[in-house]
Formats: C-alpha cells, sequence, structure tokens
C-alpha cells in the first residue's frame, strides 16, 4: 500500500506543471516562423516586447512595418492610405501572430501533413479589440475578411472586382467584428481586461514583462489546479478502502 501513497504525493509535486508543457514556449509550423524561439536582440520596433524570446527574426520584424509587406505581399494601402493609429493595430498584430512563442494552446494544423499551423480563436483582450476598432474607424477597407478572396494580378493585394471601399465600421460594425472576422477567427475577442490573467494582449511594454506567458499557462491545462487537486484527494481518501 506504502507505493500508492508515494504515487499520491509524486502527482502533487509535479501537478502544476503535469499537462499542457507541450504547448507552450513554442513557434507554429509557418513561414517565415523560427523553429524554436530564441532572444532576437535586433527586432524592429513593435516587435521589441518579444526580443527576450521571439519566434521571428530581426528581418521578419522589419518586414512586418512596410506599407506592402514582404511578408505576404499584402498591401495595408489597398483602400489608400491607412491612418498611423490605426496601421499601428495591424503592425502589432503581425508582430504578435509571428513573433510571440506564447500561441501554443491555439494552434491549429491547416493541412494533414502537419506542415503548416494557424491560430484559432486566441482570446484577444476587450481593450485591444475596442482601441484598434477606435483607431481604425476613419480609415478604409474593401473586405471583411482579409484571408482571401483578393485580386493578386498585379502581384499584391488589391481589392476584388465589385468591392467598394468604405470606413472600417462598415464591415466591422463591432469591435468583436474586426477582431474575429479580419483573419478568420484567429482571434475571438474575449470580454476579459487585460492584466486580468485570461486574456492575451496583442502589445505590451517590454519593462513590464509579457503577460501572455501566463495566460498560455492557464490555457494549456487540461484542468483548472483546483479541480485536480479535488481529484487527487478523493483518490487519496479511497484508497485505504481499497486495503
Amino acid at each position: 500500500m506504502e507505493w500508492w501513497w508515494q504515487f499520491i504525493l509524486g502527482l502533487w509535486t509535479v501537478m502544476p506543471i503535469w499537462a499542457g508543457d507541450e504547448l507552450l514556449n513554442i513557434c507554429m509550423k509557418a513561414k517565415p516562423h523560427k523553429q524554436e524561439p530564441s532572444p532576437e536582440d535586433q527586432l524592429y520596433e513593435e516587435c521589441i516586447p518579444w526580443r527576450d524570446n521571439a519566434c521571428c527574426t530581426s528581418n521578419t520584424s522589419w518586414e512586418a512595418h512596410l506599407d506592402v509587406s514582404l511578408l505576404y505581399n499584402f498591401s495595408l494601402v489597398h483602400c489608400g492610405l491607412m491612418m498611423p493609429d490605426c496601421q499601428k493595430h495591424f503592425i502589432q498584430a503581425v508582430c504578435f501572430y509571428e513573433c510571440s512563442p506564447n500561441l501554443g494552446p491555439w494552434i491549429r494544423q491547416v493541412d494533414p501533413s502537419g506542415q503548416r499551423e494557424r491560430i484559432l480563436n486566441a482570446p484577444l483582450c476587450q481593450e485591444d479589440c475596442e482601441q484598434w476598432w477606435a483607431d481604425c474607424r476613419t480609415s478604409y477597407t474593401c473586405k471583411s475578411n482579409w484571408h482571401g478572396s483578393w485580386d493578386w494580378s498585379r502581384g499584391k493585394s488589391r481589392c476584388p472586382a465589385r468591392a467598394p471601399c468604405r470606413p472600417f465600421p462598415y464591415y466591422f460594425p463591432t469591435p468583436a467584428d474586426l477582431c474575429e472576422k479580419i483573419w478568420s477567427n484567429s482571434f475571438k475577442a474575449s470580454p476579459a481586461h487585460r492584466n486580468s490573467g485570461q486574456c492575451l494582449q496583442k502589445w505590451f511594454e517590454p519593462a513590464q514583462g509579457n503577460p501572455n506567458v501566463a495566460v498560455a499557462h492557464l490555457f494549456a491545462s487540461p484542468a483548472p489546479s483546483w479541480q485536480l487537486s479535488s481529484t487527487l484527494l478523493s483518490f487519496s481518501l479511497f484508497l485505504p478502502f481499497l486495503s
């Protein structure tokens, strides 16, 4: 019977790091992500928060800041000049997607071979979605889903025929619409607030540390720690009846 108690004590010891570790501190399999996260001292402007541990290179971070990104030949100015505050949000979102090693719980395979991955329903904090939408209200676009159906005939994204340029609220009536529709539900609008530990921030002050590390740990766990604790406690109380 003694070995049962040693087993239970061992589970109690490792329980905080027991499950979900394979989803933590990883890079998705997608161009141009690195295979593993590592420090990058020369990240550019809005990508700087991830310099201590990044899935992107310095070249990727620079390309993320171009009006016509070399990463995907995608043009942010497909409906004319985008307002600087609005453009800043998109650059931050690209840096977040390319550089963050804390997206593991939301990584999904794109094809059966497992060689291409994306994120799905990563929960962005309420303030992130609201500020993004507010700062883009006076900018223009011609589509609500930027993942496909563009005109690539000239080598970069252009509005498809009969897709009129309108202010962002025309295609995205609410902040949640913008966060969730813009890239085919890559993001989910969370009701949780910044620094709650329950949602992701697409940008943060580097000096304050990366708040998304704790959020990834939370979502990587298959069950809350209290639930695992109660299960182990119930099992340990039942053990005497097995002897």
